[in-house]
């Protein structure tokens, strides 16, 4: 198994203390992300061929949707200063590296709606096979 570092470890109190900034964080991540899709969309409409071009040029070709990519990436940027990582935008999902035992780190995970992180997971799998934390309300695990 690799052996991961992460520059910030978190206790399951430290990651909740951030819940509230990344609500707010996450939710102006999805209204970014969501323009950034629909000016995609109008550009697909006016311009067919940017479709066969890169994201990069196509990206460098429009001032609009310049714009629009440095706001989505400019917030999740700003999430990830706090120490987590940012794993999915649309549905609002955040690890936390957690030492859980001596010389294990896993991933408390934390998706957006949820009143707090009530689960964790390995480093080395995903949000589907994420574990409660003991006493957390299991209704939020699917």
């Amino acid at each position: 198994m690799p052996s991961y570092r992460f520059d910030k470890v978190f206790s399951p109190a430290e990651a909740n203390e951030l819940i509230p900034r990344l609500e707010v964080d996450i939710r102006e991540l999805q209204i970014r992300a969501g323009e950034f899709r629909r000016h995609i969309a109008e550009l697909a409409k006016l311009d067919p061929a940017a479709r066969q071009l890169p994201l990069p040029q196509v990206i460098q070709r429009y001032p609009q949707l310049r714009e629009s990519a440095l706001q989505v990436a400019q917030v999740a940027e700003k999430i990830e200063t706090y120490g987590c990582l940012l794993k999915d935008i649309d549905q609002g999902l955040v690890d936390f590296p957690w030492e859980m035992e001596e010389d294990r780190v896993v991933f408390l995970c934390w998706q957006f709606g949820e009143p707090a992180v009530i689960a964790w997971h390995p480093v080395d799998v995903g949000f589907a096979q994420r574990q409660p934390l003991p006493g957390a309300p299991k209704r939020y695990l699917n």
